[in-house]
């Protein structure tokens, strides 16, 4: 692998680490199965490129992104939550909407952005080298987040929010509204999932209506593959382990094509990826077993020599 192939890998993992960061909120603390995703995903990355192309400056337009996402967030717990729509149906429903919301933002199928100012654009008039600038921008963004997302879930709300994905009756019984919390993390989550589509328009220069397509299989595969990597249910190492799920998951298809899967095979390459992750742990149990028969079976062997 080529070291411009490498970086670009770690580039897009780090964009998309945010949106695992997303996904990991909603299915493994809110206990909650948002397909929002694909829906908010995109909607990130309108908000932005329009904002861009208005001339509004790149960071505001990022932030206007993360509100963008906050609002579908809110929506689907409200469905959810107020009018007793199942949380699966409730994220579908928004998902669909958000397709011609997003068409209405943008006027157009794809905006391009190669000629506007973007958050990597006024980092590299900082002096950082043009190589490395994205880099560095998504290692500064990133881990700025995922300090905050760290943060926030050992506070009084954040903790909250975590006791209402493991158990939302007792959350009530102590007096919290567990509706509220749901509706408040489904908007945190997808938030940062638009605003790693923000990020994502601007790194690669354009927004395209279809970019949210098979965006939850991203974020669910990051987050499976970063448990397995760190297998810890501490909040900083279970965060640091999504972003890393997500950098191995790019470099994962980064190998793909380089051995010669075509980009049409990527969905394949994915969904093995996931089995794998999702098997791993049992597939170890099933060696362990069979290593303790073999180990049991050589000493009956032994045994039955020594009589």
């Amino acid at each position: 692998m080529s070291f411009n192939l490498l970086m670009g890998t770690l580039e897009q993992g780090l964009a998309y680490g945010l949106l695992a960061m997303g996904v990991y909120v909603t299915f493994r603390i809110l206990d909650f199965p948002d397909l929002t995703v694909e829906g908010s995903f995109p909607l990130g990355a309108a908000v932005a490129a329009v904002s861009i192309v208005s001339g509004v400056n790149p960071f505001l337009a990022t932030f206007f992104a993360f509100l963008a996402g906050c609002i579908a967030g809110i929506i689907t717990g409200i469905i959810n939550t107020k009018l007793n729509i199942a949380g699966l149906l409730a994220g579908i429903l928004t998902m669909t909407s958000l397709y011609s919301i997003n068409l209405r933002i943008m006027g157009k199928s794809n905006i391009p952005l190669l000629r506007e100012r973007t958050i990597i654009s006024i980092l590299r008039d900082f002096g950082i080298p043009a190589g490395y600038v994205a880099l560095i921008s998504f290692i500064i963004i990133v881990f700025l987040i995922k300090g905050l997302i760290d943060y926030f879930l050992y506070t009084e709300l954040g903790m909250a929010v975590r006791a209402t994905g493991d158990n939302s009756v007792m959350i009530e019984t102590l007096g919290v509204n567990p509706d509220t919390i749901k509706i408040m993390g489904l908007a945190l989550a997808n938030g940062l999932v638009a605003l790693s589509g923000s990020l994502v328009a601007q790194y690669q220069g354009f927004t395209d209506i279809g970019m949210g397509i098979g965006m939850i299989v991203i974020g669910l595969a990051s987050v499976i593959i970063g448990e397995v990597v760190i297998r810890t249910s501490k909040i900083p190492f279970a965060t640091l382990g999504v972003i890393l799920g997500s950098i191995i998951y790019r470099l994962a298809i980064a190998v793909a094509l380089q051995l010669g899967f075509a980009p049409t095979d990527l969905k394949v390459v994915t969904a093995v990826l996931v089995v794998l992750a999702l098997g791993a742990p049992s597939l170890r149990k099933i060696m362990i077993q069979d290593e303790f028969a073999e180990y049991l079976l050589e000493g009956g062997r032994h045994d039955a020599k020594t009589k």
